[in-house]
């Protein structure tokens, strides 16, 4: 029986990887149904070498396509199988198999074809955590995952290339408050992040950990206003239909300010107002959901991290900085009004603090450029006296 079905997965890998779209569209089809049977098995249906030849088809597949929206299409596609199977250990197998897969391929993909392999380890990690919400976040399944993140991706024995983990930090957080920012608590939250906060305590890779500070930290530093403004908007929501179920409703003044409008606008002008005062409201720059973490159980578990003595001193350094930083946000002091500019020029402290500084740079010296006595200040020294006269004026 074993030798059937291992010719089973070869003859999709070759239909998956085959140059002609039609049959590669309908191996795809016929392989959910395979996946779905298979997987119903109570052992899983599934050795992890099945698994690698069946990814093996799939990246050559997904090779094979052009045009984005099509690669966009088939990349939700091959990360949506994770769905059919029918039980945890096949899901995870099958998580784990394509990271086997992307590491050992990733080095030989092209910068023509680099773009579509980015999408599919986006989508990949975006149906892993939508199959997590489906099982409501469960302790197991969570612990699992980040178990397997850490063997395939940040441990120094994974064999890992600094590309492929390098993507993987930058859609994390991304792809994980797109996903769970609406239910995820604080607490989770910091279950999430916990491996790259061990990794950060002990790697001997400063690219990593530099990595790590500007990928995760810098980002839940840069998200913390928009995290504090979402969760007071929460509250007050909240109190706001406990008031009105208390009051019962509004007076009748307030009732009829609603329904007239003040004399002298014109109904134009009253179009005019409340579309500003709605539709014109920022959107936080597009910076979309973000996660909710609480800053000083953040700070002490990093602490307790990076002094233990086997931390290297450079890791103990560099996130004792964050350490700070934490430890002010949650005294309610955000880094843009405690560290101005001046205060330090170690290119390190850049990754907390280097997109405020560089913003506040530009503008200064847009500021200094645009005003006329900087003009006539910075004028070349054969500038003419009548020059000079109308500078002054």
């Amino acid at each position: 029986m074993a030798p059937i079905q291992q010719e089973a997965e070869i003859q999709f890998a070759q239909r998956l990887a085959s140059n002609d779209k039609p049959m590669r569209t309908k191996a795809i089809k016929k392989l959910r149904k395979y996946i779905s049977v298979r997987s119903h098995k109570i052992n899983g249906g599934f050795t992890g070498d099945e698994l690698l030849k069946l990814w093996k088809g799939l990246f050559y597949c997904l090779w094979m396509q052009d045009k984005p929206l099509l690669q966009e299409e088939l990349s939700n596609q091959i990360s949506g199988l994770m769905h059919i199977f029918q039980n945890d250990q096949s899901m995870f197998l099958f998580l784990e198999t394509f990271l086997q897969t992307i590491k050992r391929e990733w080095t030989g993909i092209d910068r023509l074809h680099m773009d579509k392999f980015f999408q599919l380890v986006r989508f990949v990690f975006r149906n892993t955590f939508e199959m997590m919400k489906r099982k409501e976040w469960e302790t197991s399944v969570v612990t699992r995952f980040l178990e397997l993140l850490t063997a395939q991706v940040l441990h120094s024995t994974s064999g890992a290339p600094c590309g492929l983990q390098f993507h993987i930090l930058d859609i994390y957080m991304t792809e994980l408050a797109a996903v769970g920012s609406a239910e995820l608590t604080a607490a989770q939250n910091l279950t999430f992040i916990d491996p790259f906060c061990k990794t950060a305590s002990k790697t001997k890779d400063r690219i990593l950990l530099k990595a790590i500070c500007g990928s995760i930290f810098s980002v839940i530093v840069d998200q913390a206003p928009f995290a504090i403004e979402d969760l007071l908007k929460e509250v007050n929501a909240t109190g706001g239909r406990s008031e009105e179920s208390d009051s019962g409703q509004a007076s009748e003044e307030e009732e009829e300010e609603k329904k007239e409008p003040p004399k002298g606008k014109k109904d134009d002008e009253m179009c005019h107002l409340e579309s500003d005062s709605e539709s014109e409201i920022p959107d936080d720059g597009g910076i979309g959901p973000v996660l909710q973490f609480d800053y000083s159980a953040l700070a002490d578990r990093l602490f307790g991290l990076a002094s233990r003595s086997n931390s290297p001193s450079h890791n103990r350094l560099r996130l004792y900085k964050v350490i700070k930083t934490l430890r002010d946000l949650s005294d309610g002091v955000f880094p843009q009004d405690e560290y101005p500019e001046e205060v330090s020029t170690d290119e390190d402290d850049d990754e907390m603090f280097g997109s405020r500084k560089r913003m506040k740079r530009g503008r200064a010296l847009e500021e200094e450029e645009s005003s006329p006595a900087k003009k006539c200040k910075g004028a070349a020294p054969e500038v003419t006296v009548l020059e000079s006269l109308a500078c002054q004026k």
